[in-house]
């Protein structure tokens, strides 16, 4: 498998830091909340670069992309961040494969920009913060999210990577700050995506059941197979939580190369 090194691009006041690996037609890969690229998507990347050209991308404030202290976290934000990274490097049309965070970020840029998405694989995401499991509440509050990260593979990437190490309380608190902000996108614009979408959820993961599939409804899924096989996939990963859904590459190896090369 065929590596860059760590790359940094100049994107909206940013360094914004990729990777690239393999070649073949483009996916870019979005991490989740804390995470970077290694916490989010270090199992998967070999196995997909097989066949594929991967580029890994981190967030402002996320693993080795500094943050912009006066700048907030917002979807909106980071998917002009997403959209002008693809500007310089030269990437005209990609499929996406956004996790949690990054799974918004996707959808926002497939809302913005939609000429540049070619198919979406949109891993354990919500569009209203009503489609969040209501228990949430507790895993980001700031005594428990500071417990359950001491030593964890998340502190452990940041403190590894981050251009300020020292900086990970604060990260929290603004990554903390960014999750709770109401989300309400609407059911129209969503609609207006017609490119093709991979839906996946964990049976216990912090989006409800319910919301994930009313979103496969809205990207042009519910139709009766037999007659009209839709585009977009929905698939509920069976005893799986949220900070595991990425692991499991036996699942989503069976379903997400499917899932690209279909049609083409």
């Amino acid at each position: 498998m065929m590596k860059t090194n760590g790359n940094y691009a100049d994107v909206n006041g940013l360094k914004m830091y990729y990777e690239v690996y393999g070649t073949g037609k483009p996916l870019l890969l979005l991490p989740g909340a804390l995470s970077g690229i290694g916490t989010a998507f270090g199992k998967l990347i070999p196995l997909l670069a097989t066949e594929r050209q991967v580029i890994a991308a981190e967030f402002q404030g996320y693993g080795h992309t500094a943050d912009i202290p006066e700048r907030p976290l917002s979807y909106e934000q980071l998917a002009d961040d997403v959209i002008e990274l693809l500007r310089v490097l030269h990437i005209p049309q990609t499929d996406i494969f956004g996790y949690s965070t990054g799974a918004g970020v996707a959808l926002q840029v497939a809302i913005r920009r939609p000429a540049m998405v070619r198919k979406l694989i949109l891993a354990s995401v919500s569009y209203r913060s009503s489609g969040r499991h209501p228990d949430l509440k507790t895993l980001f509050s700031p005594e428990f999210m500071e417990q359950a990260l001491k030593g964890s593979p998340y502190e452990a990437e940041y403190l590894s990577t981050a251009p300020r190490p020292e900086d990970w309380s604060k990260q929290l608190a603004k990554v903390r700050a960014f999750e709770q902000e109401v989300q309400d996108w609407s059911e129209d614009e969503i609609r207006m995506i017609k490119v093709p979408a991979l839906i996946i959820a964990g049976d216990a993961d912090i989006v409800l059941p319910e919301h994930t599939l009313a979103l496969y409804k809205l990207l042009g899924g519910g139709s009766l197979g037999e007659l009209s096989m839709p585009a977009s996939q929905l698939a509920i990963l069976p005893g799986v939580m949220h900070t595991a859904l990425t692991q499991k590459t036996d699942l989503l190896m069976a379903m997400i190369p499917n899932f690209l090369d279909l049609g083409n």
